[in-house]
């Protein structure tokens, strides 16, 4: 159990995961404060389609590993 926590906070430490989660710490307090601009929001929504773009992917692989699958 400690070994999966531990391998789950390292994978969380990867440079596109902090850039991410800071990046939606911005967005957090800026839209508190009701400043988010169009441009911001554009580099925002970048940002997040391709962090959840990857991490789709990578549990489509273990999926297609695991089952024996591939594009054979």
């Amino acid at each position: 159990m400690n070994d999966i926590i531990l391998k789950r906070l390292g994978a969380l430490m990867s440079v596109k995961s902090i850039v991410t989660l800071a990046l939606t710490g911005v967005f957090a307090c800026m839209a508190c404060q009701g400043r988010i601009s169009q441009d911001f929001m554009t580099i925002y929504a970048v940002i997040i389609a391709f962090y959840f773009g990857t991490q789709s992917q990578k549990v489509q692989d273990a999926v297609d590993r695991r089952s024996g699958g591939g594009d054979e």
